[in-house]
Parts: C-alpha cells; sequence; structure tokens
C-alpha cells in the first residue's frame, strides 16, 4: 500500500456537457402546420456552447444545417437531412435604460408573444402592435416580422449570432441585418447572405420613450370608434391587437398554419390606380415613399379562395391570407394550393403574391 506523502493531487477535470440529440425526429410538432417531417438528426440548442459544440463536432461540424426555431414560418415538404438546430436559448432582461429609450434582450428561443407580453408588464412599452405573431423571438428579425403599421426593425436595436463555420461570436446592427419587407440577411443564401451561415442567440430591442400609440391602421381605428377611446395606453393597444388577431386568424394549436401565408404586394400608384379603376374596393395602403401597399387578403377573396380546400390544405373561412391544415396535410398540398391561388391572382390582377414562409 503506498501513501501518497501528503501530496495534493489536480481534481480530475469536469465533465463537458454533451449535446441533447435525437435520430429520426418527427418534425411535426416543431412546426406550427403541422405537417409530416422527419429530421435525420435534431440537435436541440440551449446555450452558446451548445452551437460550439455543433461546430467542433466531427460529424455536424461539416454537415449541412437547418435552423429551426418555433416553427411558423416554414412549409416542410419532405423530410431533412441537414443537421437540424432546435433553438431553445431562454433569458430575458433589461440590458440598459436612457432618457430617450429602455434596451432589452430576449434569447432567440423564447416565445415572441411572451416577451411583448413581459416587456408591457414591466412598463416598457413599444412592441404591443406585435402582440400575438406566432415564433420565437430568433425568428423575428429573420422575417422582419410586423403588423397593424410596425416591423421588428422600427424597434430592432442588435443581435448576437454564432457563425456556424467558425464557431465565433458577432453582433449586428440594423445595417448588417439588410431588413426589408417580410426579409433580412438571414432569409438569403447567395454572397453576403446569412441564411444556414449562423445562429440567431440574443435579440435586442430598442423601446423608445416617451411611449406613442400607433394607430393608423383600419382595425384599431375601428376599435377606437367601438370603445370611444382614442387615446389608449399601451395595454389597451396590446388587448387590441390580441383581439383582433384571434378574431381573425386560427390558433396553430387548434388548427395547423403558418400565419399570413403571403406577403402584401407592393405597386405604383399608376398601377394602384389602374387597379381601382377596375375594382374601385380593393384594400390599400398608401407608404411614405409614393409606393401603393394591397391587401393580398383582399386579392385572394376577390378571386373566390376563401374557404376552399385543395386536398387537405385549405384557405381560413375567416381570413383569406391564411392557409390551413385541414388535417393530415403535407406540404406538397400546402404548395400546390399556394400555387392555384398566386395563378389565379395573378391572372386576374396582374400581381405576383409572394409567399412569407421559408419552403424547405
Amino acid at each position: 500500500m503506498h501513501e501518497n506523502c501528503g501530496m495534493t493531487l489536480p481534481p480530475a477535470p469536469a465533465a463537458q456537457p454533451s449535446l441533447d440529440v435525437q435520430t429520426r425526429a418527427s418534425l411535426r410538432e416543431h412546426n406550427t402546420f403541422g405537417l409530416p417531417a422527419v429530421a435525420r438528426t435534431l440537435v436541440r440548442i440551449k446555450t452558446e456552447a451548445d452551437v460550439r459544440r455543433v461546430v467542433d463536432h466531427p460529424e455536424y461540424g461539416v454537415a449541412r444545417k437547418f435552423v429551426l426555431g418555433g416553427g411558423s414560418n416554414v412549409v416542410l415538404t419532405h423530410d431533412l437531412e441537414d443537421v437540424v438546430l432546435k433553438v431553445e436559448i431562454a433569458g430575458r432582461r433589461l440590458v440598459d435604460e436612457t432618457p430617450e429609450a429602455w434596451i432589452v434582450e430576449a434569447g432567440a428561443g423564447e416565445s415572441w408573444h411572451g416577451v411583448v407580453a413581459w416587456t408591457l408588464q414591466q412598463g416598457w412599452p413599444g412592441l404591443e402592435n406585435l402582440a400575438l405573431i406566432p415564433g420565437s423571438t430568433g425568428a423575428a428579425p429573420v422575417q422582419n416580422i410586423g403588423a397593424y403599421g410596425v416591423e421588428l426593425k422600427d424597434r430592432f436595436h442588435s443581435l448576437d449570432a454564432i457563425d456556424l463555420v467558425t464557431g465565433r461570436s458577432v453582433t449586428l446592427g440594423p445595417a448588417e441585418c439588410r431588413f426589408g419587407y417580410r426579409d433580412s440577411v438571414f432569409k438569403h443564401t447567395g454572397f453576403g447572405g446569412l441564411a444556414g451561415k449562423s445562429v440567431i442567440t440574443r435579440v435586442r430591442f430598442r423601446l423608445p420613450k416617451p411611449w406613442q400609440p400607433l394607430l393608423g391602421y383600419l382595425d384599431l381605428e375601428r376599435k377606437m370608434a367601438e370603445t370611444g377611446n382614442h387615446a389608449p395606453d399601451a395595454n389597451t393597444v396590446f388587448d387590441w391587437v390580441c383581439a383582433i388577431r384571434r378574431a381573425k386568424l386560427p390558433d396553430p394549436a387548434v388548427i395547423g398554419n403558418a400565419g399570413s401565408f403571403f406577403k402584401n404586394p407592393v405597386v405604383t400608384e399608376e398601377q394602384c390606380r389602374d387597379i381601382i379603376g377596375r375594382d374601385p374596393e380593393i384594400v390599400h395602403y398608401p407608404m411614405p415613399d409614393g409606393t401603393v401597399k394591397l391587401a393580398a387578403g383582399w386579392l385572394i377573396d376577390a378571386c373566390g379562395w376563401k374557404g376552399k380546400t385543395v386536398g387537405r390544405a385549405g384557405v381560413y373561412e375567416k381570413q383569406a391570407l391564411v392557409l390551413v391544415n385541414r388535417g393530415g396535410a403535407s406540404g406538397a398540398e400546402v404548395v400546390t394550393l399556394a400555387r392555384a391561388i398566386q395563378e389565379s391572382v395573378y391572372g386576374r390582377f396582374g400581381i405576383r403574391l409572394e409567399p412569407e414562409p421559408i419552403i424547405v
């Protein structure tokens, strides 16, 4: 028997946390359309360190990757051979407060609507017009989500992301994100695009002081008229937006959908006048740059699609802009329906509707 002669042995190295990996993972519960698809490999990303473990992994590091947030902006048409990174990074905090604004941060895996509600509970208004939009916070800048006169870019401060090749962290401001209408650098795969090349981990918002309500949309003007409240506070606007969305849009937990399926097309004043000449009732919104945004839902409804079904995919009865899974629909059926609608609208109005969700 040997003695250690009083020497202190170094502690054993702490075991590194392992990745949370599933193979042959069903993605039906991870997309709000409820479409059937299987991921060959699904990795749950709960921390920034998990992303780096994927980058350094001998197999996953060199594989193609597909970043999945809340699954509210994707149409899955087939099984995925890519390594699917399911982003679940949590956390919410006030980063800074100045006389001009509150700077608020949320983890990419946080529920978007949950973050909106939380900011209002803390007394930090500014996101109320974006209430009840499905999906995760990390997906919000990818799509540059928008509703009722506010886009994410109007409240965006910066975000953190990790490069999927180098594992390095980067912080991007508004200019680097290249926000457009339902668009950003994260939706593009070509030169300079970041789709599939990085994972958003945290997002920060600038909520300006003093707060002013944005009430320019018709539905909100109706709420003011109905209630007689022409100076609503932020919580009232939040409640109005939630009520409007619930009246128009189906709950994905009840009937599968991805929210608004098509972008509202933007046309020139001349094009708009031409359409008004033929269809005076068309819903349209003049834009600050002189263009005009048309209501895609109105165009689809005018072509007679509301409530119609192709296979097991259909157009929602209360809002023609929403495509739904009637039960057991495949991604191919959703895409077939979407293309038929596009052809119909183009045939009548000469306008090509562009899908909002990413079709995979």
